[in-house]
């Protein structure tokens, strides 16, 4: 994740990611990581997805989970989180 989602970040990787289908728990926990990851690093482009519901449901309430409970996210965008689970 630190690879593309600091200077080598370019918005299809979250694509890419957004792509993923499994039921395998731990796939599910690494798309919600690399989410909640992105949502600290490149908020403009990972929030997109949280809108437009983009996400498994079940992984974008766990994103949404991860994000909240991070360090990384300011208030007023962990706010606007809260409001945005499924």
């Amino acid at each position: 994740m630190e690879h593309y989602l600091d200077k080598d970040f370019f918005p299809e990787c979250l694509d890419l990611a957004a792509a993923v289908r499994s039921e395998e728990y731990y796939i599910k926990m690494m798309v919600a990581w690399y989410f909640a990851t992105a949502l600290a690093k490149q908020y403009d482009a990972a929030i997109q997805f949280i809108e437009n519901k983009s996400l498994d449901p079940w992984i974008h309430n766990k994103t949404i989970q991860k994000a909240l409970e991070s360090r990384r996210i300011g208030p007023g965008e962990k706010r606007y989180l809260r409001g945005l689970r499924i």
